[in-house]
């Protein structure tokens, strides 16, 4: 029986260029018409053994062979590797591409002319990247008004950008393309948002006219007892609002849900729970339920002074 041809280290998972690696001898031309080995982008192969059709991390290291000098990957892919992930199944890598000339567009890449100095881009394992304050930058200015929100919080969340250095960032670039939505985005972010939803859930309530809710807010009894955080809350109303994610069906975590929620309740809270369905699907009866639970908390004349403290 026939062994099964060594693969070089360099050359067993990640992408390679199909040139260099030939003119480096590692490989020859005829080996790569085996089925061993998958062609990637033009000229870009990897060996089979490291190939995962959406593994967007191997996708960002083939682009990145292909980037012209001073280019980098940015937008989503950027914020990928920097720690949020907030890319569809299949998405292309963004690739920033300095100059005038857009490359011949192709599967998996999305090239995106930009001005690019050499101290907005790093390098990130390895291949080359926009900073985290250049990736908020451009995610917050680009983005439709929602998603830059959820792109710029996370981000935040992450505390791979600052909030002034994001305000310092954009005060300095008055003239670039979308600097008046982001000068909005920065308006509406908040630091302490831990999911995409939760950031949604926040800006219906805002876009519908209800107060700004608090994010992560601590909950104490009459006695001074820690009672929970909530992900959103009305903190004079004692109007908490959660977001259930996925995460809240395992068995464990669902019986920690329903004695914090009775604990709530016992120091006064009503709690109102949304599902990713109620977000995207139904918000004007998201919208009204809060509507009507602030009203009815106003007219009782609810406030913190009775029971608990409120502290964040």
């Amino acid at each position: 029986m026939p062994r099964s041809p060594l693969v070089p280290a360099r050359l067993a998972f990640l992408p390679f260029s199909a040139r260099a690696a030939v003119a480096e001898g590692l490989v020859t031309r005829s080996m790569l018409r085996s089925r061993a080995w998958l062609r990637l982008l033009p000229d870009i192969y990897v060996h089979r053994d490291g190939y995962r059709a959406d593994d967007h991390r191997m996708w960002c290291d083939a682009v990145a062979l292909t980037l012209p000098p001073g280019g980098a990957v940015g937008g989503l892919s950027a914020a990928y590797l920097w720690g949020v992930d907030l890319l569809a199944r299949n998405a292309p890598v963004t690739a920033l591409v300095p100059g005038a000339t857009r490359p011949r567009p192709r599967p998996r890449v999305r090239c995106t002319l930009a001005r690019l100095p050499a101290e907005d881009v790093t390098r990130f394992g390895g291949l080359p990247v926009s900073t985290p304050l250049r990736t908020a930058f451009d995610l917050g200015r680009t983005l439709p008004r929602t998603e830059a929100v959820v792109a710029v919080d996370a981000l935040l969340n992450r505390r791979v950008v600052k909030p002034a250095a994001l305000t310092d960032y954009l005060a300095a670039r008055p003239g670039w393309p979308g600097v008046l939505l982001l000068r909005e985005v920065l308006g509406l972010a908040e630091p302490l948002s831990e999911s995409p939803m939760e950031t949604r859930l926040r800006l219906l309530l805002v876009d519908a006219g209800l107060p700004v809710p608090i994010a992560q807010h601590d909950v104490y009894d009459a006695r001074g007892r820690f009672v929970g955080r909530v992900d959103l809350a009305y903190p004079r109303l004692r109007i908490a609002l959660e977001y259930e994610g996925d995460h809240h069906r395992e068995r464990a975590h669902f019986r920690q849900d329903v004695a914090r929620l009775n604990d709530l309740r016992a120091a006064g809270w009503v709690v109102l729970r949304f599902t990713a369905d109620d977000v995207l699907r139904h918000p004007a009866r998201l919208v009204a339920q809060v509507t009507q639970a602030v009203r009815e908390r106003s007219a009782a004349g609810s406030d913190t002074r009775s029971p608990g403290r409120q502290m964040r």
